[in-house]
C-alpha cells in the first residue's frame, strides 16, 4: 500500500470514526425513555429524507456507494462487473429497499406527518 494509499484509508477510518459517533447519539435518542411514535415517525423520516438538507442518511449512503461501484468500473481488471455489480445492487437497495421500508414504518407510526 503506498502513502497515500494508506493517508486515505486513515482519513476513511477518521470520517467514520466521526459518523459513528454521531449515529450512537440517534441511536441513544432512539432508546429515549420519553420517545414516542410521532418523535420516532418523524427521525425515520430524517433518515430517509432530511428536510432541511438535500438527502437522509440512506440517500447519502447509497450515493457514497454507488460512488465506489462507478470507481470499480474503472479499475476492474476484467471489467466483468464482479466488483461494481454487486455494489450498484447495494446502493439500490439502499434507497430501494431500505428507504421504502423506513418511510413504512413512519406512515405506520405516525400517518399524518406525511408531506403532501
Amino acid at each position: 500500500m503506498t502513502g497515500r494509499s494508506r493517508t486515505r484509508l486513515d482519513r476513511v477510518r477518521a470520517s467514520f470514526s466521526i459518523a459513528q459517533l454521531a449515529l450512537q447519539q440517534i441511536q441513544d435518542d432512539l432508546t429515549a425513555d420519553d420517545m414516542n411514535g410521532v418523535e420516532l415517525a418523524a427521525l425515520l423520516r430524517e433518515l430517509q429524507e432530511d428536510t432541511d438538507v438535500p438527502g437522509g442518511l440512506l440517500p447519502t449512503l447509497a450515493q457514497l456507494v454507488g460512488t465506489a461501484a462507478r470507481r470499480a468500473e474503472q479499475i476492474e481488471p476484467d471489467h466483468d462487473g464482479d466488483a461494481s455489480c454487486p455494489l450498484h445492487e447495494a446502493a439500490a437497495l439502499l434507497t430501494d429497499d431500505a428507504g421504502q421500508r423506513l418511510t413504512w414504518a413512519a406512515r405506520a407510526l405516525h400517518p399524518q406527518g406525511d408531506p403532501a
